[in-house]
């Protein structure tokens, strides 16, 4: 009777031990992360091939992950923010001031992910630094107010594209909806099993020149386009253990 029960207890403490170590990489499919930052526009009111980074406009994001494999995950995202573009803000070249079209609009993208952890770090405990790449495909609602009051017509008046174009553009209404693919790199840092540190820089390529509301009296050749800088924490939901274990 006795070797039985000493049988018993060293099951359960091996049992014990087991759900101990698989509770190191049993994780669920499931990460919720939130981060905010900044939106970045990039199109014919800013002269850097960079973006306007001097009409930054606060953004956040949430989303939830689905984790399918050690590799890779999709993640559903929700981010709001808000874009603006002015040629004040650039004294040269000088026709800019003299130009003077702003824009500005709330932006709110709906989009789906792939995401790549490029050291396969997903479903593990790991603390340390793990690099991601992502791309996908969304839209986004606009409402863009655009302002050409403060436009110089007599120091373009020997300039009949500048003035035809303006005139094409005040006809052509910008999009309300446009679709976007979301392309970009992140890194997260795990402080714990379940919370990690996020940074990513994402990129979208849009299909129209017109998300500032013009095109014709500036560089109707160049597409527009935006993005985003920001950081973040993300959970990483655990499986419930079935088997409570004794405290010695």
């Amino acid at each position: 009777m006795k070797t039985r029960a000493k049988i018993s207890v060293l099951l359960v403490l091996l049992s014990c031990g087991l759900v101990n170590l698989d509770a190191q990489t049993d994780f669920s499919k499931f990460e919720i992360g939130f981060n905010a930052g900044v939106f970045v526009y990039q199109g014919d009111l800013t002269r850097s091939p960079l973006g306007s980074y001097r009409t930054l406009k606060p953004g956040v994001n949430l989303y939830i992950n689905h984790l399918l494999n050690r590799t890779f995950s999709l993640r559903t995202n929700l981010v709001a923010g808000a874009l603006k573009g002015d040629d004040a803000r650039y004294s040269h070249p000088e026709y800019r001031r003299q130009r003077n079209f702003i824009f500005k609009s709330p932006a709110f993208e709906l989009s789906e992910l792939i995401v790549a952890d490029l050291l396969k770090n997903n479903f593990r405990a790991y603390k340390g630094l793990s690099p991601y790449v992502f791309v996908g495909v969304g839209i986004n609602f606009l409402n863009t107010k655009r302002d050409w009051s403060r436009f110089n017509s007599e120091y373009f008046s020997g300039e009949l594209s500048t003035l035809e174009g303006l005139a094409a553009d005040q006809q052509h209404s910008p999009p309300n909806v446009i679709p976007v693919l979301p392309a970009g790199i992140g890194i997260r840092y795990a402080l714990s099993k379940k919370i990690s540190l996020s940074a990513e820089t994402t990129y979208r390529f849009v299909f129209t020149d017109y998300l500032d509301g013009f095109s014709k009296a500036a560089n109707d050749s160049r597409k527009d386009s935006y993005h985003t800088h920001m950081i973040g924490v993300v959970y990483q939901f655990q499986k419930p253990s079935s088997l409570k274990c004794p405290a010695f």
